[in-house]
């Protein structure tokens, strides 16, 4: 057995296995065995997910504080909802 860890995948790579997982899960035509470890890598995946956009707004938060210091300000921005 090789207990060297392998890099955790991008957020965008992350994002997409597990979009993967529940294709597989929804589909239906899954073993319970496999289901039970579908859903386990699909939790991993999604704290993965969550922990990189929880890193992500934090570095957002430190530049904006930083610009306000620096007398920058930023202008709100929104992201627009898919319908």
């Amino acid at each position: 057995m090789d207990d060297t860890k392998q890099p955790d995948p991008s957020f965008e790579t992350a994002l997409q296995n597990l979009e993967q997982v529940i294709a597989v899960m929804e589909g239906g035509k899954v073993p319970l065995g496999e289901l039970v470890a579908q859903f386990e890598e699909g939790s991993r995946l999604l704290k993965l997910c969550q922990n990189r956009l929880k890193d992500a707004e934090l570095k957002v938060e430190q530049l904006r504080q930083a610009s306000e210091a620096e007398s920058a300000k930023f202008e709100p921005f929104e992201i627009g909802r898919e319908s």
